[in-house]
């Protein structure tokens, strides 16, 4: 059997992060977790993932737009290539949006940030799996 594809969480909401691992371990992924988006770079050198599932607001706003750009930047290609599912409840809190709400065919999703999918909190696990899926493929 191959292995399975590791996929690095990275939020700051302990809860949110267990039921994402239970859900994504239920499937056969490996799972790796960091609290914080300096943490999760850290294990983006220790640990590399094939995937990141990665929270928008953390304890300091919007660290998970900086860990995108950050992370994009990484001298190593294979590392800064690494597909990102952003999950975020940015959408219940604020007025920013990271993609249109009424898709019109002008934008396509990492237009706005380079980011492979996005997904609102919370999650169903139907919906986590599928998304994670899809960025695996692409």
């Amino acid at each position: 059997m191959a292995e399975q594809a590791k996929i690095l969480i990275v939020d700051d909401d302990p809860d949110i992060t267990e039921a994402m691992s239970l859900v994504l371990e239920g499937a056969g992924y490996q799972v790796v977790s960091a609290s914080s988006a300096e943490e999760g770079m850290g294990k983006v050198e220790t640990e590399p993932p094939d995937a990141i599932v990665l929270d928008v607001m953390m304890p300091d706003g919007t660290e998970g737009f900086h860990f995108v750009w950050q992370l994009r930047q990484h001298s190593d290609r294979s590392v800064a290539e690494t597909p990102i599912l952003m999950v975020t409840a940015i959408h219940d809190k604020t007025k920013l949006r990271v993609y249109p709400d009424q898709a019109d065919g002008t934008y396509q999703p990492g237009e706005f940030l380079p980011v492979q999918g996005f997904i609102d909190k919370p999650a169903t696990p139907e919906n986590l799996l599928k998304q994670v899926r899809a960025i695996l493929e692409k």
